[in-house]
């Protein structure tokens, strides 16, 4: 009889040491594909491309037939390890020590495929897999650019006639201890960058010149405050954060031609991305006629501002049946309430929010890329628990027992 694959920490090893590094698939996919097959699952591996990005392999799986559809979420690719020599073991080793399981992508987020396939072969082997329809949408393209990943499997699924109910996506929301957080949303992210123009010259001569560092103070000066605002009922307060300052200029008694910035814009319910981009618009163009900081020069700043495509929506998940079936798992096997939050960054859920209600539910993200990446062996089981309790609750809920 085929052994099913319900020990989440077999699984999570066997994924780690596939050394996936974005965009590299390095066998993941193929070890989750095999590892997926005895309980059912019918999988396809489409490759998506685009010019100037790498090829990545992607992989849709299903199993069971009509009925409700829930789609479990994840990617097995993960950022580069950095300095290996620095790592308490081999980053892509699988090792155990002191009761934890260390490599790169443990938790962000081979963990959560891992428990995904051992909470589904444990239903599978007690008798109790759900009469509905279940499906894995697993892609490489999470770490890197995101542009033949999820957004593109999506689309081609729903181009096959795939539709799905609800979707867990097993991304690291817990801060400290599992039952910490469920994620139900995450605000937007607008990127932009500004160049501003001047007269290159010698420092010793600045009437000569024309310092575009100084427009650039000003302009970064007003991008960041006043603040954006002071949050709303589900959301932090937008933020703005200049992120690069750069004039290629080497010397140190040279003015530079030009200088650009770039800021990124963690936005909230209260802006939508044409609103926010008339906002920075209208305060670069407001600071752009001050003079303070180049005295003696004619007319305002000169500079263009770009915005970087693409952007990230601000999105909430409005769906109880979903939200309170994954709360109720969690306060079941851990007793905790969980907080339902819209903190962090961006995820692939920005992607799948416009086919089904998502939401976040995985590991503890304290070690997340960084180095000596490492999960407990206590939490995979914890975390397999909980996703067992919430698929049978899940499709309970929808009348599919």
């Amino acid at each position: 009889m085929t052994k099913l694959p319900t020990d989440p920490a077999e699984n999570l090893a066997a994924l780690i040491r596939c050394p996936s590094v974005t965009p590299d698939d390095a066998g993941a996919l193929g070890t989750l594909e095999r590892m997926i097959a005895p309980l059912g699952f019918v999988s396809e591996r489409p490759v998506f491309a685009e010019d100037g990005t790498a090829d990545i392999e992607n992989l849709y799986a299903r199993r069971g037939g009509d009925g409700p559809h829930l789609m479990l979420a994840g990617h097995t690719d993960v950022v580069p390890p950095g300095d290996a020599a620095a790592w308490s073991h081999d980053p892509f080793g699988a090792a155990i020590d002191a009761g934890a399981m260390y490599g790169r992508g443990a938790v962000d987020m081979k963990g959560g495929i891992a428990c995904f396939v051992a909470a589904l072969a444990r239903l599978v082997e007690r008798g109790e897999a759900p009469a509905g329809a279940v499906s894995l949408l697993i892609t490489g393209d999470e770490e890197g650019p995101a542009i033949n990943g999820t957004a593109k499997l999506l689309r081609w699924a729903t181009e096959r006639g795939e539709a799905w109910d609800a979707c867990l996506l097993g991304e690291p929301t817990n801060p400290d201890a599992m039952g910490d957080m469920i994620k139900i949303g995450r605000r937007g992210s607008l990127t932009g960058t500004i160049t501003v123009s001047g007269t290159q010259g010698h420092v010793a001569y600045p009437h000569r010149a024309d310092n575009p560092l100084r427009g650039a103070l000003a302009l970064g000066a007003a991008l960041v405050a006043p603040p954006l605002d002071d949050g709303s009922a589900e959301f932090q307060p937008s933020n703005l954060e200049i992120t690069t300052i750069d004039t290629g200029n080497r010397a140190t008694n040279v003015i530079p031609a030009t200088v650009t910035l770039t800021f990124n814009i963690r936005f909230n319910d209260r802006w939508t991305e044409q609103t926010l981009k008339a906002e920075i618009e209208g305060r670069l163009a407001r600071a752009a006629e001050d003079s303070a900081l180049r005295p003696g020069k004619d007319g305002p700043v000169q500079y263009r501002l770009d915005w970087m495509a693409p952007v990230s929506p601000v999105f909430l998940t409005r769906n109880a049946a979903l939200t309170e079936a994954l709360a109720q798992s969690v306060a079941a096997v851990t007793g905790r309430t969980p907080a339902l939050s819209t903190s962090g960054g961006t995820s692939d859920a920005r992607y799948i929010k416009d086919y089904c209600p998502v939401v976040e539910f995985g590991l503890v993200g304290r070690t997340m890329h960084m180095i000596d990446e490492h999960v407990a062996l206590d939490d995979l089981e914890t975390l397999t628990v909980i996703y067992a309790d919430f698929i049978t609750r899940w499709f309970a809920g929808q009348g599919a027992e």
